[in-house]
């Protein structure tokens, strides 16, 4: 059978600056007061008004808002105009996850040269984010969702229960509010969202993807995502948890009437928790993510993005300047939290959140924990096929909680692992092991 070949292995293009690439044009021009116009597209809201401060200041460099659809749609737009050689913008804010997959395509641009001691403004978790683990920049951290605890907390103290500070006290407090309760759940385990289980596994120390030499290698079977499987997987068995989806109607429902009285989540949970249990406002509070060592906290992310320079910018350097001050700007971080409303991924970013989320209105520690939350964020590398693997752990745990068995919860690494190996290899892409 013939070799499918790729125009770029992803491997490689991990440590190489890719020479050719139309972004080396992009350096500074000689005339200070040549005008640059820059194009920027983004999936967040009221962007355009954080920009506009940084236009106020920087006539030279002007930066035009394109307002895009997120995920999935904003990457293969982006990559059909990369493959066309026309109709790129200049700068592109992407997810972290889909860094990997714009990085083999030759899409984004490696701004290490121009980042100079930035990395010193963001934790470790975020800025491993951008870099894949090499000495190469593919963008600045913008946002981060690092997890955290929300529960009820007059359910917990009826309950004499104090916030879970291990997954022992949390699988104890399951069973105990269960118990008093039969209606009630402190949380359930959802099929049909991996990023919160990337985050788990995150937590306990996985990397699901790297890079070996010239190669891709893949541990999703690893042994501290099996302990995370096993673990949810034991709390459904015994039926102290829900199942039930997230984002349902059903699930909204028991956040409101009081049957889900707690949320492993991210820092972004007050907006939802806002909208899907409005009737409980006041009695919910904010609390670190339980640990598998309390000695040695940790968490992972639940979503973030990164704001990035694309390899077909005329104008790298200007580009790169903008996205700095964007992100690590106090100003623009302020901007950031009060305008777009998202958690900035800056280590100093509760320097501009002063105010609680209005549904954590009267917990003035909320900021303050977050920011602890993200300092605490583990590494983790994401591959060029993260949407293959996040199907196959819809379906596989999908089947797994509705068989409430553990022993299926840790069966379905096993083909989550062999699915996104083979997507790999069929893909084109070397794999390691």
């Amino acid at each position: 059978m013939k070799t499918k070949l790729v125009p770029l292995m992803a491997a490689l293009a991990l440590f190489t600056v890719t020479a050719c690439s139309s972004s080396d044009s992009g350096s500074p021009s000689s005339d200070p007061d040549e005008k640059v116009a820059l194009t920027y597209w983004t999936w967040t809201p009221n962007m355009d008004k954080v920009v506009a401060a940084w236009n106020a200041a920087n006539p030279n460099i002007q930066v035009t808002v394109n307002k895009q659809d997120g995920g999935d749609p904003a990457v293969t737009k982006l990559l059909t105009a990369i493959k066309a050689g026309s109709g790129a913008p200049d700068i592109m804010q992407a997810e972290y996850q889909k860094i990997p997959t714009l990085v083999s395509a030759d899409a984004i641009a490696d701004i290490a040269g121009e980042a100079g001691s930035l990395k010193d403004k963001f934790p470790s978790g975020s800025w491993n984010g951008v870099t894949l683990g090499s000495e190469a920049v593919y963008g600045v951290p913008q946002d981060s969702g690092p997890l955290m605890f929300f529960y009820r907390a007059d359910v917990f103290e009826k309950n004499g229960l104090a916030a879970p500070k291990t997954w022992d006290d949390y699988a104890a407090a399951a069973e105990k509010i269960h118990k008093a309760n039969p209606k009630q759940y402190v949380g359930t385990f959802s099929a049909n969202d991996a990023g919160l289980f990337t985050g788990l596994a995150q937590q306990a120390g996985a990397s699901w993807w790297g890079v070996n030499g010239d190669a891709w290698s893949v541990d999703i079977n690893d042994a501290a995502t099996q302990k995370v499987a096993a673990y949810w997987g034991g709390l459904v068995e015994k039926g102290v948890i829900d199942n039930k989806p997230m984002y349902t109607p059903e699930w909204n429902a028991a956040l409101n009437d009081g049957t889900q009285v707690g949320w492993v989540s991210a820092v972004w949970a007050p907006g939802v928790l806002e909208g899907s249990a409005k009737d409980t406002k006041g009695k919910w509070k904010a609390a670190p993510m339980p640990q598998w060592d309390a000695a040695s906290p940790a968490t992972g992310n639940w979503g973030g993005s990164a704001t990035s320079v694309t390899t077909q910018t005329k104008h790298k350097a200007q580009a790169a300047a903008f996205i700095t001050w964007l992100n690590s700007d106090p100003a623009a971080l302020k901007l950031l939290a009060s305008e777009a409303n998202i958690y900035p991924a800056a280590t100093d970013a509760s320097a501009a959140l002063s105010t609680p989320p209005a549904f954590f209105a009267d917990q003035a520690d909320f900021w303050a924990i977050a920011a602890e939350a993200a300092k605490t964020t583990k590494p983790f590398t994401y591959g060029p096929n993260v949407n293959v693997a996040y199907s196959a752990f819809n379906d596989a745990f999908g089947k797994a909680a509705e068989a409430k068995k553990a022993a299926a919860f840790t069966a379905s690494l096993a083909t989550m692992q062999q699915t996104t190996v083979d997507d790999l290899k069929n893909s084109g892409f070397t794999v390691a092991g």
